[in-house]
C-alpha cells in the first residue's frame, strides 16, 4: 500500500466517523518556543492548553513534522528520520479512553477491501502505563487482546506532557511484531526493534506541575474536560504495509536512494558508509523540499538555518559518494513527484521551490571551494610548525563560519597526512549546543508568563475589533496589567497593559504596525496607547503610559486611534499588495512573499528570488503600480471559507496560519490577497508609490523598499531640488546630466591614476638608497626604515621587492638579505617584510618577521616565508618595531 494511500484511507476513516479533517499545518511553527512543527497535535496545542475554545468536538489530521536533534544520527540508523507525517485524531471532551481505543483497533485490522489496514491482529502488542487499571481493561476485555499480550511501563515510557505546567495523562501504544528475525520474544517491554510502536494514544486527563524532565513533575488533578490525542507515524506503518525493512526502503524514500545510485553509480547494500550516505541524500533532500515548499528559505539563523544545514548535508554527502558536479535538479524532481501526490501545492509552487534549492546549493558548491583554500592555509600552518594535528578551532571555525562539516575536514586533512583534534571540535560543539538548549529551556518558560491573558480571555471572551469601520468606539476595561503583573488600578505615570471587550486599534500583524492613540475614561483618565499585541489569541493587549487620572478595572472607556497614522499604515498596506501583485507579473510565482512590513507613509515586501531583479524590471513594476492607482480601482474585504478563496485565486502568504474562515482583500482585478489588515477603499486615495531600490537580505530573498503618497511626493520633491542644483553645477540640462557626470569621473579617475604613477615613481626612486643603505647583521643584509606617510600597501610591497631584487643582484654575488620597511597610512602603522632564498636558508621567515613587528604596533599580520605584511594601532611604536626586526634576525642568523 502506497503512502499516499495510507494518508487517503486515515482521513477517510475518521470523517466517516465524525472527524472535522483538519488540513496539515505549515512545517513553520505557529509558536514562539517553536522552530518548527514537530509534533502532530502542535496546531491543536491552544486547543488542549484552553487558549481558544476548539471549533469542532472531533478532528484527524495528517500533519507534515520535522525533528533535527538527532541529525548526526540519520542515516546510521534505520530509525531516525528528520521529515515524518503524524497521523492523528483528536477528542475535545467528547470521546475518551474507549473510544479512542476501540477507533484504533478498528481501523488498523479491518481488512483492506473494506477500507482498513488489515494487519494481523495477533502481531499487535499493547503498553499501557503502570497505573492504567482501565485502559489495560478495555484493551482485555471489550477489544479482546489476550493477558499476555498487554504490557505494563513506566513513566519515561508511557506518561506524555508537554514539557511545562499544564496538561497531561497516560499513554497507551500499538506495537507490531515484525518476527524472529528482528529479535528475541518478550514484547515491546524487551525489545522495540521486533515489536516496533506504530501507534500512540493519549489520554489527556490530569494537570501537572512544574518540574523538569519526562518524569520529575507533580500530578496536580484531573483536568475539567478529558481530552484524547494519537499520533500514528506514517512512514512507520508504511514500512510495514510494504513489506521492506526499514523506513528508507519505503516508496517515497526508496525512489530518491535510487535516483542517487543513478548519478553516483555506488549501489545501495554494498557497504555500511555508502548506505549511511544515501539514506541521508534521501531524507535531507526530502525534508528540504518539504520545508521551501512552507516557505523557509536558507539562512544562517532559526529555521533557516536548519534548512541550510539539511540542504548542506544532503549535497556534501552526495560529494563523499563520488558527485562532485552540481546534481540536485534530480533529486529535486524525484522528491517533488512522489510527495506531489499528497501534498499538491509541492507541484503548483514547483519553479520557486527548484529556485530557491538550487541557489543554495550553487551557493554551498562555492563555500566548499572557499572552506577547502581556508583549509588548505590552515593544513600548511600547522605543518609550518612542526604540527600533524589540525586543531579543534581550526576545524570548529571551518564547521561553524563556512558551513564545512566535521567529516568532510577529517576526510581533507587526512589525504593531506594530518588528523585533527576530535575532542576539542566536539567540546566547542557541545558547549554550542548547551547554550541552545538552555535558550531553548528558557523560552519553553514563555507559557507562564501568558496565564494572566488567558484569564482575561476565559472571563471576558475575545476582544471585539471595529477598526474595520470605525476609528473610536466605547468600551469597558476587562483586563489590566502594571509591569506585567495584574492590578486592579493604575496612576499616572504607571507603564499599563490595557485589555478592553472592544476596540478600533489594529494589534500588530500579517507585517502591519499597531495602531498608537489615545484611551480616556469616564472620570478623566487617559492613556496613551503606544503598541498592541495579542499575545494569546483573541485578546487585543494595549500598552502605553497612564498620562492623567487613575485607570480602574471594569471602567468604561473611549478608544480613538491615531487617524492620520492609521491612513498612512493603510495606504502602505494598499500599495503593499499592489506591489505583490506586479512583481509576480513580473518575475512569476517565484516573486512570492516571504515578509513585510508597512508603516506610516513607507513600506518593505520580501520576496523569492534567486537574483538581483534588473533596474528595468523594477522600473516597468514602479509603472504598473501607479497606473493601477490612477484607474481608481475599489479595494473590497470579504470573509469566506477558505476553499472558496483558493478557488478564486487569493493569495496567501507562506507561514500564516489560516482558519476555516478567512479575510481575502480584493483590489478590483488586479489582486486578490488573504489578509487581515486595513486598507483604503479606493486605489486613488494612495496618490504615489515610489520604489526606492531592491536589495539582497538572504539566499534566495530580495526587499523592495518603497514610499506612499505625501511621502513619496517629498522624496520626488527632494530628488527635484538635488537636480536643479547640479544641472547649475554643470551647466546643463537635466537630461545632459549622466553623461556630463560620468565624464567628470572619467576625468577624475585619469588624474588619480596620474597621481598614483607619480607617487609610486618617486616611491621606487628610493630603492636604490635604501640597498646601498644595508646594515650587515651576521653576514644577512638587513634593510630596515621608514617611507614617507600616505604610502599605500601596494607601493611599500612594490619597494620593498624592488629592495631586495637589488641586494639578490648587487656585486659580490647574492648573499641573505631580509628587508623590512613601515609608513604610516590613515594613522595605522604599516610594515612589509621580504626575505631571499639564502636568509630563508639560515631559518630567517618574511611571516615570522612581520609577526614580531606587528606585535610590536599593537597589531598582526601574516603571510608567506619569502614576502608578509601586517600592520598595528601605534604609529609611535615604530622604531621599537624596527628594533625588534633587529633582534631577531641577529637570533635567527
Amino acid at each position: 500500500m502506497e503512502s499516499a494511500e495510507i494518508r487517503r484511507r486515515w482521513l477517510r476513516f475518521f470523517e466517516e466517523r465524525g472527524h472535522t479533517v483538519v488540513p496539515s499545518a505549515s512545517l513553520i511553527a505557529d509558536d514562539p518556543t517553536l522552530l518548527l512543527v514537530p509534533a502532530g497535535m502542535v496546531p491543536f496545542k491552544p486547543y488542549f492548553l484552553g487558549e481558544v475554545k476548539p471549533p469542532f468536538a472531533r478532528a484527524t489530521s495528517v500533519q507534515k513534522c520535522v525533528r533535527t536533534p538527532d541529525i548526526e544520527e540519520v542515516g546510521k540508523t534505520t530509525r531516525h528520520g528528520t521529515f515524518f507525517q503524524m497521523c492523528g485524531n483528536f477528542s475535545f471532551g467528547d470521546y475518551f479512553k474507549e473510544g479512542a481505543i476501540k477507533l484504533a483497533w478498528e481501523l488498523l485490522t479491518l481488512p483492506q477491501d473494506q477500507g482498513g489496514y488489515g494487519l494481523e491482529p495477533e502481531k499487535l502488542w499493547i503498553t499501557v502505563y503502570q497505573d492504567d487499571d482501565e485502559a489495560e481493561q478495555i484493551w482485555r476485555d471489550v477489544v479482546g487482546v489476550p493477558a499476555e499480550r498487554i504490557q505494563r511501563l513506566g513513566k519515561k515510557d508511557n506518561f506524555w506532557s508537554m514539557g511545562v505546567p499544564g496538561p497531561c495523562g497516560p499513554c497507551s501504544e500499538i506495537n507490531y511484531d515484525r518476527g524472529p528475525e528482528f529479535g528475541p520474544e518478550g514484547g515491546p517491554a524487551v525489545n522495540d526493534e521486533r515489536y516496533v510502536e506504530i501507534w500512540n494514544l493519549v489520554f489527556m486527563q490530569y494537570e501537572r506541575g512544574a518540574g523538569d524532565g519526562k518524569e520529575d513533575f507533580p500530578i496536580l488533578g484531573d483536568l475539567p474536560a478529558k481530552n484524547i490525542d494519537t499520533g500514528l507515524g506514517l512512514e512507520r506503518l508504511a514500512m510495514i504495509l510494504q513489506g521492506v525493512q526499514n523506513m528508507y526502503e519505503t516508496d517515497t524514500l526508496r525512489v530518491v536512494i535510487d535516483k542517487a545510485t543513478e548519478l553516483t553509480g555506488v549501489r545501495y547494500g554494498d557497504s555500511h558508509a555508502t548506505d549511511v550516505s544515501l539514506r541521508v541524500v534521501a531524507d535531507h533532500m526530502r525534508t528540504s523540499m518539504m520545508l521551501i515548499g512552507d516557505g523557509v528559505t536558507p539562512g544562517n539563523e532559526g529555521r533557516g538555518y536548519v534548512l541550510r544545514r539539511i540542504m548542506r548535508r544532503a549535497i556534501r554527502n552526495m560529494r563523499l559518494l563520488g558527485a562532485h558536479d552540481a546534481v540536485a535538479a534530480e533529486l529535486i524532481d524525484v522528491v517533488l513527484r512522489t510527495m506531489g501526490e499528497q501534498y499538491p501545492e509541492l507541484l503548483t509552487d514547483r519553479k520557486r521551490i527548484e529556485t530557491v534549492a538550487l541557489a543554495e546549493e550553487a551557493a554551498f558548491l562555492k563555500t566548499l571551494k572557499a572552506g577547502t583554500n581556508i583549509l588548505d592555509t590552515a593544513v600548511s600552518e600547522t605543518r609550518a610548525a612542526g604540527g600533524t594535528v589540525l586543531s579543534g578551532d581550526q576545524a570548529f571555525l571551518l564547521h561553524d563560519t563556512w558551513g564545512f562539516p566535521i567529516d568532510l575536514t577529517l576526510e581533507m586533512a587526512s589525504e593531506q597526512g594530518l588528523t585533527v583534534d576530535e575532542d576539542g571540535f566536539r567540546r566547542l560543539m557541545k558547549e554550542q549546543r548547551d547554550r541552545a538548549k538552555a535558550d531553548a529551556r528558557a523560552k519553553k518558560t514563555g507559557h507562564a508568563d501568558l496565564s494572566a491573558y488567558r484569564e482575561v480571555a476565559d472571563r471576558s471572551g475575545a476582544t471585539v475589533f471595529t477598526g474595520y469601520t470605525d476609528n473610536s468606539n466605547e468600551a469597558t476595561v476587562v483586563g489590566l496589567l502594571v509591569d506585567g503583573l495584574p492590578s486592579p488600578a493604575a496612576t499616572e505615570g504607571d507603564e499599563v497593559e490595557v485589555v478592553l471587550d472592544r476596540t478600533p486599534f489594529y494589534a500588530e500583524g500579517g507585517g502591519q504596525l499597531a495602531d498608537t492613540g489615545r484611551i480616556r475614561l469616564d472620570n478623566g483618565a487617559v492613556v496613551e496607547v503606544r503598541d498592541v499585541q495579542r499575545p494569546v489569541p483573541g485578546v487585543s493587549v494595549h500598552k502605553g503610559v497612564v498620562q492623567v487620572g487613575e485607570v480602574a478595572l471594569g471602567a468604561s472607556a473611549y478608544a480613538q486611534i491615531d487617524l492620520v497614522r492609521r491612513r498612512a499604515i493603510a495606504r502602505a498596506h494598499s500599495a503593499t499588495h499592489l506591489t505583490h501583485q506586479a512583481l509576480r507579473d513580473a518575475l512569476g510565482p517565484t516573486a512570492a512573499q516571504a515578509g513585510s512590513e508597512n508603516s506610516p507613509g513607507r513600506f518593505r515586501f520580501d520576496f523569492g528570488s534567486p537574483t538581483a531583479v534588473p533596474g528595468t524590471v523594477l522600473t516597468d513594476v514602479e509603472q504598473k503600480i501607479n497606473e493601477v492607482l490612477a484607474r481608481e480601482l475599489d479595494v473590497t474585504a470579504e470573509v469566506m471559507p477558505i476553499a472558496r478563496a483558493k478557488a478564486e485565486g487569493a493569495i496567501a502568504e507562506f507561514g500564516e496560519k489560516y482558519g476555516e474562515q478567512v479575510r481575502v482583500v480584493t483590489i478590483g482585478d488586479f489582486s486578490k490577497e488573504l489578509c487581515g489588515g486595513t486598507h483604503v477603499a479606493n486605489t486613488a486615495q494612495l496618490g504615489l508609490v515610489k520604489l526606492l531600490g531592491e536589495s539582497s537580505i538572504g539566499s534566495g530573498v530580495r526587499r523592495v523598499e518603497a514610499l506612499v503618497g505625501v511621502d513619496a511626493y517629498n522624496f520626488l520633491a527632494r530628488e527635484h531640488t538635488v537636480v536643479a542644483q547640479l544641472t547649475e553645477l554643470v551647466k546643463g540640462r537635466p537630461d545632459e546630466l549622466p553623461d556630463k557626470i560620468a565624464g567628470m569621473l572619467a576625468r577624475l579617475k585619469d588624474a588619480e591614476k596620474e597621481i598614483e604613477k607619480f607617487r609610486a615613481e618617486k616611491v621606487l626612486a628610493a630603492a636604490a638608497g635604501l640597498a646601498d643603505s644595508a646594515a650587515d647583521v651576521k653576514g644577512v643584509a638587513l634593510v630596515t626604515g621608514t617611507v614617507p606617510d600616505g604610502t599605500g600597501a601596494d607601493d611599500l610591497r612594490r619597494l620593498v621587492l624592488d629592495v631586495r631584487q637589488r641586494l639578490q643582484s648587487a656585486p659580490g654575488g647574492a648573499r641573505p638579505a631580509v628587508v623590512a620597511l613601515f609608513t604610516v597610512a590613515n594613522g595605522r602603522p604599516l610594515t612589509v617584510v621580504a626575505t631571499n632564498e639564502e636568509a630563508r636558508g639560515r631559518g630567517i621567515k618574511a611571516g615570522e618577521l612581520v609577526r614580531t613587528a606587528a606585535k610590536t604596533l599593537g597589531g598582526g599580520g601574516g603571510g608567506k616565508d619569502d614576502v608578509a605584511q601586517g600592520g598595528g594601532q601605534n604609529p609611535a611604536a615604530v622604531p621599537d618595531a624596527i628594533e625588534a626586526v633587529h633582534r631577531l634576525v641577529a637570533e635567527r642568523a
